[in-house]
């Protein structure tokens, strides 16, 4: 009965003082909405990433010449490392038990000619057919290319679902011919979609086999990386330190002496990009909790001014028998009321704000329950915060004093 009077009594005093309650909601509420739309964004963008990366497969990791490479001096140290070959596909394979599957795919990009529709400089690979089976991207329409496309070099074509719409916009591209550079290629296959990376489009891509590749763009479809599936994920460590073994072996990496290729899992790429954002994502989000802490300051000068007009109401309360605890509780309910009412307007608006960030780069993300919680959780902690001093200085009200105001 008591909590229900006084959220009455609270609102009452919100709805009496509506141009200043209005005012002091809508700070909370652009300070909320900029750190939900933040935090929404972020969230959106990781989970964007994770989806794109869990394309080159749970199970798979991949052999490279480079590897992630953070400075000049470190990328001129590896350049002069051996290129990696698709001769390493037999051994690895028969020195690997852990391993289900081993490929290798080349990259390179070219233009992209249909009729008079060009797209430039399009990402082009190679790969060997069995990518398909390391990897979890979907075929959309079509079919991928076969053990036979490879052996016969054939110049066919499976292509992102940004290039079907740059070419085939009102059109099924399955059989239609396409100029990859200065050859001929039918399409066989359409990929379904990946997503952006930062804005980046995933989608935007031809492969072809690598034996097609070789034949075309000679030594760059030479240098592959060699891509690995094993067994199951708890055999994983397992197939990376056997390939690790038959590759020093073939490269004739003495025993003291580093690797001279790389191994990377699809964990060990999104936790390197985590690491270069993190500094990035945390002051895009400490700058609008700034915005938060003034509308806390605000709430409390507000709610001091409330305290010192109301001050012979105080007196008159304290008279007939009401508690400094009552006092104090009425004064809170009112900090929290406001600060409550911006935050859930704040996460609603932060949350609708987030996903249009998210939209304008070409991101399908929902709004999280972390955004809702943030908003909620963030609201009544600064109401609780801001309105702790001026509930005291109301409770500590001589009654007497309070009565003889002016």
């Amino acid at each position: 009965m008591i909590v229900g009077a006084l959220i009455k009594e609270s609102l009452h005093a919100v709805w009496i003082n509506k141009l200043r309650s209005g005012l002091t909601i809508l700070g909370m509420v652009m300070g909320i909405t900029s750190v939900i739309g933040i935090v929404s964004a972020v969230d959106g963008m990781q989970s964007n990433m994770e989806s794109v990366f869990a394309t080159m497969g749970e199970n798979s990791f991949q052999v490279t010449r480079f590897g992630i490479v953070t400075s000049y001096v470190e990328w001129e140290k590896k350049s002069r490392r051996k290129i990696i070959t698709r001769e390493l596909i037999d051994p690895i394979r028969e020195g690997c038990d852990a391993c289900e599957e081993v490929g290798a795919e080349a990259y390179a990009s070219a233009n992209i000619k249909y009729k008079t529709e060009v797209m430039r400089r399009v990402r082009l690979e190679g790969h060997t057919p069995n990518i398909y089976d390391i990897s979890d991207f979907e075929v959309e329409s079509g079919r991928y290319f076969s053990e036979e496309d490879e052996r016969q070099h054939k110049n066919v074509a499976f292509i992102g679902a940004d290039v079907k719409d740059g070419m085939f916009p009102d059109t099924d591209p399955i059989g239609k011919h396409i100029r990859i550079g200065d050859r001929k290629y039918i399409v066989i296959g359409v990929a379904g979609k990946m997503g952006s990376i930062f804005g980046q489009s995933q989608d935007e891509f031809a492969f072809i086999p690598l034996s097609t590749m070789r034949k075309q763009f000679g030594e760059r479809g030479e240098r592959v990386n060699i891509r690995v599936k094993a067994v199951s994920k708890e055999r994983l460590e397992e197939a990376m330190d056997q390939t690790r073994v038959v590759m020093r072996s073939h490269r004739h990496v003495m025993y003291d002496e580093e690797d001279d290729f790389d191994i990377l899992t699809p964990d060990a790429i999104l936790g390197f990009i985590n690491n270069i954002t993190k500094a990035f994502r945390f002051i895009v989000i400490l700058l609008p909790t700034l915005s938060i802490v003034i509308g806390g300051i605000v709430i409390m000068n507000i709610m001091l001014v409330s305290v010192t007009e109301r001050t012979r109401e105080i007196g008159v309360r304290k008279s007939i028998g009401a508690s400094s605890a009552n006092i104090r509780s009425q004064f809170l309910y009112e900090s929290l009321i406001l600060s409550i009412i911006g935050g859930v307007l704040g996460a609603i608006l932060g949350s609708i704000s987030g996903g249009a960030i998210l939209g304008m780069m070409d991101i399908d993300a929902n709004p999280t329950m972390l955004a809702a919680i943030l908003g909620v959780g963030i609201s009544t902690f600064v109401g609780v915060a801001s309105g702790m001093y001026p509930a005291m200085k109301a409770a500590r009200m001589d009654p007497i004093e309070a009565l003889s105001y002016e």
